[in-house]
């Protein structure tokens, strides 16, 4: 079994997240290191992907900063986004050349939202022509990725117990007043993000075919 190290990095803010993985793609694009799967979450942040624009985001520069929001472009699949605290970030860094093409990708990290969910008696799906996992017409996790080298990063997002009003401010993956949900609004409680940060693990390990081995940031940035 092939195997993929996981970290959970906490709270870091959303560049050096990004700087994080390009250093990992160009590690595993070279075959210095194996496939991994960082675990964390962002301060509030809004990410406009590549198929997004400026325009989906309804506040302005000021509004943003007094809110504590920042705002960045992106090179990753899909649109606008927001990340921000009680959310669960989950960024594997995959080498797609020894896994599969980009959607069975997509169709994998779907089933592993899915399954984790479903630990939680939440059922998610997901619909005809749209990417991420739904309850309903609710949206829980979005998913956007981009693929370098063969290497795939970026990733997904879930909602677990954050602050759902932020979402009313964009226009959330390119889909006008679509509704956001979360795990602690369909429990009507608030369960640890690093419960649920570890049954994700396990079932990304499970469906993705990894042996999923814990190692501290320190290793992660060794070539």
């Amino acid at each position: 079994m092939t195997i993929c190290h996981v970290t959970n990095l906490g709270t870091i803010d959303y560049p050096t997240g990004y700087l994080l993985q390009q250093d990992l793609v160009n590690q595993i694009s070279n075959g210095q290191r194996t496939s991994a799967l960082l675990l964390l979450e962002h301060p509030h942040v809004y990410t406009i992907g590549r198929l997004g624009n400026r325009n989906q985001v309804r506040l302005g520069s000021v509004r943003l900063k007094q809110m504590g929001i920042t705002l960045y472009n992106t090179n990753r699949g899909g649109q606008v986004t927001y990340h921000g605290p009680g959310q669960l970030v989950v960024y594997p860094i995959v080498d797609l050349r020894t896994w599969g093409g980009p959607l069975k990708y997509v169709r994998g990290l779907e089933q592993v939202i899915i399954q984790t969910l479903a630990d939680y008696g939440i059922n998610g799906e997901i619909k005809d022509g749209l990417t991420g996992v739904w309850i309903n017409d609710c949206k829980i996790a979005a998913i956007g990725v981009k693929i370098t080298n063969g290497v795939a990063h970026h990733g997904f997002s879930l909602n677990v117990a954050p602050h759902l009003e932020y979402y009313q401010h964009i226009i959330s993956c390119g889909i006008e007043n679509c509704a956001s949900t979360s795990v602690a609004m369909l429990l009507r409680c608030s369960p640890d993000i690093e419960t649920v940060a570890y049954t994700l693990q396990y079932h990304f390990g499970k469906l993705m075919g990894y042996e999923m081995i814990e190692v501290p940031i320190e290793d992660l940035t060794k070539s």
